[in-house]
């Protein structure tokens, strides 16, 4: 099972690049759909605010034991999201610490979040997705008026 986080890292690392962008706004009138986070690793900072924050925000609204969790061991500085047809996957890694935990619950509001970890992240984890928040942090913002 220590493996699966490298795993699921993989498929997405291409995606990466897009989800770590600030809101730029207009995407509150698209709305923040799970399709949107599908399959992506996403930066999570509340301002300027990242989908990978909108997508916490809504899970936990949606699932009270992630808001639990999450007032437990506080935002992670990432987040993946995936999906089967009658399941809900989210990895929320924590760079400082070096882990991650994975949460898994059924696509039904304020059904039960199981959650798995912590699991060490590997160096190489750590590395991309440093490099990630690095590159995120040279991003220009540009407001909407």
């Amino acid at each position: 099972m220590k493996s699966f986080l490298p795993l699921l890292l993989a498929p997405v690392l291409p995606l990466l690049a897009g989800s770590c962008t600030p809101f730029r706004g207009g995407g509150w009138e698209a709305g923040w759909t799970e399709r949107a986070a599908q399959d992506r690793i996403m930066l999570v900072r509340n301002s300027p605010e990242t989908l990978g924050h909108r997508r916490l925000v809504f899970q936990s609204a949606t699932h009270p034991d992630l808001k639990v969790f999450l007032s437990q061991k506080g935002l992670p500085d990432f987040i993946a999201e995936t999906s089967s047809d009658d399941r809900q996957y989210l990895v929320l890694y924590y760079l400082d610490k070096r882990k991650g935990y994975i949460c898994r619950t059924h696509r039904v509001e304020n059904s039960e979040v199981v959650f798995a970890g912590p699991y060490n992240m590997t160096k190489r984890e750590t590395g991309v997705l440093r490099e990630l928040q690095h590159n995120s942090s040279q991003v220009p913002v540009t407001l909407k008026h």
